[in-house]
């Protein structure tokens, strides 16, 4: 029987060679895509801005009445509003009825509505995400793809878990555990860099995994928000306001009002998901203009029907889990623990296609150096078989006699 080490070597380069290739393209584009907000920002840099004037900005709702005229057939789902008087608005629109493609989102002028131009690298982008999500297999979430990238994400695991593992010293220095030893020749250098590499990066691959298989699997994100959350974590909330629109005007003016002069009045940058047909609450995520961490977003709920508050939640107040729970994008990509965070991990998913180049040279390699032990010991073989007298095999046993 072969040793439990044997076992999961055999494991771990089997993995290796399969969704190893795998999670090289998906290290690459979630790298790609850790920097989706600032690439986008910077070629959009020109419309981003539009011209100060005196007159106030239109409400959500003018906005929106303005560009589902100007986009006949479209109907806005999200409006991010900055409030820097020179900024401009972000529109994203709803995807038609039984249709997978999104309309490209547009930049608009505040003041008076106007689209100032599509979001540019908006298209590059959402490929990049389905590849990385779903490997651009057909059927996006509900295809193959993504089972294969959750198999492969469980396997990350696997991978995490034999290597170290497989690793483990006899004797317990540090320089054992994370200096590469690339004064070695050959093979031993690459294991040393593939190894040393890996357990450097291991925490952050095990939150890159984890993180991950929220979208996957739904029973591991039922189980992770069971964790994260706990029963009793609900978090600060108040009560709904029965109170009717004020003035006449739409829910969507009313709730952003309220917004403005309560919860949000030192906003600095708000996010608006507008309901289709108030069949759901109007939410609207914001950050504070002097906190504009991702692990700072704020969140609130207003009644699609009458603009009152039904529930609030200030992201300092929550508790950690809760925090991460609510914020998962952001730990995937590292961006939760700040840009020192989120530039490790973009690193870190950068150096998955090392693992599986250096992965592959060392399985090349062993496989290379069998063979030549193995012809080795052929021809020693064949050398003692020439000096010893003539042997013949008996039928009924199979043992040779001399």
């Amino acid at each position: 029987m072969p040793s439990l080490r044997s076992i999961l070597f055999r494991l771990h380069w089997a993995l290796g060679l399969t969704a190893g290739l795998v999670l090289a393209v998906m290290g690459l584009t979630g790298a790609l895509l850790s920097y989706e907000d600032a690439v986008t920002a910077w070629v959009n840099r020109d419309r981003l801005a539009v011209a100060p004037r005196e007159a106030p900005h239109l409400s959500p709702a003018a906005l929106t009445a303005s560009l589902e005229a100007q986009r006949p057939g479209l109907r806005v789902a999200r409006l991010t509003i900055d409030e820097a008087p020179t900024a401009s608005v972000t529109a994203r629109f709803a995807r038609a009825p039984g249709s997978t493609e999104r309309p490209n989102s547009v930049f608009v002028d505040p003041y008076d509505g106007g689209i100032v131009g599509p979001v540019r690298g908006e298209g590059f982008f959402g490929t990049v995400l389905a590849l990385h999500r779903y490997l651009l297999v057909p059927g996006d979430g509900k295809g193959w793809g993504r089972q294969i990238t959750g198999a492969c994400a469980l396997a990350l695991l696997v991978f995490l878990a034999t290597g170290l593992y497989l690793r483990w010293p006899s004797i317990h220095r540090w320089r054992i555990w994370l200096r590469p030893n690339l004064s070695r020749p050959g093979r031993m250098r690459w294991w040393s860099l593939h190894a040393v590499v890996g357990t450097w990066l291991l925490p952050v691959y095990a939150l890159i995994a984890l993180s991950g298989l929220t979208w996957s699997y739904d029973w591991f994100k039922d189980g992770a928000n069971r964790i994260l959350v706990g029963a009793a974590a609900s978090g600060p909330r108040m009560a709904a306001k029965a109170a009717p629109a004020m003035g006449g005007g739409s829910a969507l003016d009313t709730a952003w009002a309220d917004f403005r002069s309560g919860e949000g009045r030192g906003a600095g940058l708000s996010q608006i998901t507008i309901p289709e047909g108030g069949r759901q609450a109007i939410r609207i995520r914001w950050f504070a203009r002097d906190d504009m961490r991702p692990s700072m977003r704020n969140e609130a709920h207003y009644d699609a029907g009458t603009g009152a508050l039904l529930s609030a939640e200030r992201a300092g107040a929550l508790p950690l889990g809760k925090q991460m729970a609510g914020n998962m994008l952001e730990v995937h990509r590292g961006r939760f623990f700040g840009e020192a965070g989120a530039l490790l991990f973009c690193l870190a998913a950068l150096a998955m296609p090392g693992f599986a180049a250096t992965g592959l040279a060392l399985y090349v390699l062993r496989r290379r150096a069998a063979g030549r032990r193995g012809r080795v010991a052929d021809g020693q073989h064949g050398s003692e078989m020439r000096q010893r007298p003539a042997s013949r095999i008996d039928p009924d046993s199979g043992v040779s006699r001399a």
